[in-house]
């Protein structure tokens, strides 16, 4: 069996916010293709619009409808990978040593040519962030890219996961959360990220952020509301005037 360090250096992780996901998939599609072409062996995609589709994905958007107890039903989309967590049972499992945490930054990675197949790190995993590619018969989940976060031929706004770096409404942050001075921790502390599921005692490394109730104002959008001048000027202004003539 694998053991897990001591210690890590680095907590790299993502915190997501799920009051901003839209549930668009675009995390999605990302991180199969950045993964299909690059980092480890492919993940399967045959017969997608046949009869019997084979595939198999590392990050999976979930939606759920939910009534709080005041207020108006809300729809929360809920992405889900590896939570690469500090007492991670899918390392502790493995009967072969392929799955580890690394002492540097934490990551919990697959070893795929130590890989049997044997699946006992999906069984234990409790968040079900774990898939076998029915193609290639290995173990696959969740690098967080470190074959891009590391990558100095990228650009370094490029440096971070893919799911990151795609994500439209800037739901999906990354960074290192044993640093309390970085923009994750402080933003976990200010809008109280959540583990998932802490009752199994896995120490997640994610966080989510809380959506907030939908029936509460928010000021979010209010600059973009005020009223700047009262007549408009220049091209606007025009505008204006022309549309009224032609109506």
């Amino acid at each position: 069996m694998t053991t897990l360090p001591t210690h890590t250096e680095k907590k790299l992780g993502l915190v997501i916010d799920l009051d901003t996901c839209v549930g668009c998939h675009a995390c999605v599609t990302a991180c199969k293709g950045w993964n299909t072409e690059n980092y480890g062996a492919p993940l399967a995609d045959t017969d997608a619009y046949g009869g019997d589709p084979v595939g198999s994905f590392l990050n999976r958007v979930h939606s759920f409808e939910v009534q709080p107890e005041t207020g108006p039903a809300q729809l929360v989309h809920f992405p889900k990978s590896c939570l690469h967590c500090d007492d991670a049972p899918c390392v502790t499992v493995c009967p072969t040593g392929a799955s580890y945490k690394r002492v540097e930054d934490g990551i919990v990675l697959v070893n795929e040519s130590d890989c049997i197949g044997c699946g006992l790190c999906a069984w234990a995993c409790p968040y079900g962030a774990r898939e076998m590619d029915p193609s290639e018969k290995v173990m696959k989940k969740c690098t967080l890219c470190v074959d891009r976060i590391y990558n100095e031929n990228l650009p370094e706004i490029d440096r971070e996961p893919a799911c990151v770096r795609t994500c439209p409404t800037g739901a999906r942050h990354f960074g290192d959360l044993a640093d309390p001075e970085s923009a994750v921790s402080q933003l976990v502390a200010a809008r109280g990220g959540m583990d998932l599921m802490p009752e199994q005692g896995t120490t997640p490394v994610n966080k989510y952020l809380p959506p907030r109730p939908k029936d509460q104002p928010t000021d979010i959008l209010a600059p973009l509301l005020d009223v700047t001048e009262e007549v408009p000027g220049g091209f606007l202004g025009w505008l204006d005037k022309t549309l009224e003539k032609l109506g």
